[in-house]
């Protein structure tokens, strides 16, 4: 019985996750950067002051990365970053824009990143 394992659409989000329209995700401008500086934040320990450039922009970033990654692993990676994000003050320091990553289910974390060489200042699709 192939029933089973057929699923049905729904239009319902799963439970916790708010919907977002397709102008609103448009909204949103994912980019290539690639990684230039990072510093451990001096007033935090979880956080990480890192130097982005994108395109020909370089641009600071903060991010909650430090248990998980060391400056020096950092330096040179391209990231996915959030480039249009509006900016906002973390312990002190302007962060322009925010790196993305995903949680894994043993509590570590991981850059999203690309398959392969990519330049800085791409648009994801």
């Amino acid at each position: 019985d192939t029933s089973a394992h057929q699923s049905t659409p729904s239009n319902a989000a799963p439970e916790g996750i708010a919907l977002v329209s397709l102008d609103e995700f448009r909204r949103i401008k994912l980019r290539t950067a690639e990684v230039i500086s990072a510093a451990p934040h001096p007033k935090a320990d979880r956080l990480l002051i890192l130097q982005i450039k994108i395109d020909n922009c370089v641009k600071q970033v903060v991010a909650g990365i430090r248990q998980f990654y060391t400056s020096e692993q950092l330096i040179g990676r391209t990231v996915i970053v959030v480039d249009n994000l509006q900016p906002v003050k973390l312990r002190g320091e302007e962060s322009n824009g925010m790196i993305l990553a995903v949680k894994l289910p043993d509590g570590g974390l991981r850059l999203l990143t690309t398959d392969g060489v990519a330049p800085s200042g791409l648009e994801i699709s």
